[in-house]
């Protein structure tokens, strides 16, 4: 359970573009997804899994987690399509869950549909969209 629990507060990092740390590159960019429970959590792309992951987790860090906390959850090459879905527990833990690699916004939307359906995952009473990506990491929402 340590791996998903993130706090909700840090929701508008997730509005910045991701693209930054990679811009210039070429070909495909993957995205990865790391948490550190209850306090931070960080989002970036890169061509591989360790850049990435090494700049998801600068990001969960700059979010006020120690790195060592910031624990890699998720990895998509090439990207495609991401979403990320914040959840409360009924006895109080919250986390968000990351789904990428899909191959359309449509299929992420409907995705956090699945995820979030009433009755479908006993003790969840808040189920909600927080971020979708782009297959080149650009947040979609204002948050």
């Amino acid at each position: 359970m340590r791996s998903a629990l993130i706090a909700y507060s840090l929701a508008a990092s997730m509005v910045t573009p991701l693209s930054g740390a990679t811009a210039g590159q070429d070909g495909p960019q993957g995205i990865a997804f790391v948490q550190a429970p209850e306090q931070s959590y960080g989002v970036a792309m890169g061509p591989t899994p360790q850049s990435a992951f090494a700049a998801a987790t600068a990001r969960c860090v700059d979010g006020g987690a120690f790195a060592e906390d910031c624990i890699p959850t998720n990895w998509c090459f090439p990207a495609g399509w991401s979403v990320a879905v914040s959840l409360m527990h009924q006895e109080g833990f919250h986390w968000r869950e990351a789904i990428c690699g899909l191959p359309s916004e449509a299929a992420a939307l409907s995705t956090v549909r699945a995820l979030c359906a009433p009755g479908e995952r006993p003790g969840i009473i808040e189920c909600a969209l927080s971020q979708v990506f782009d297959p080149q990491g650009n947040p979609q929402l204002e948050n």
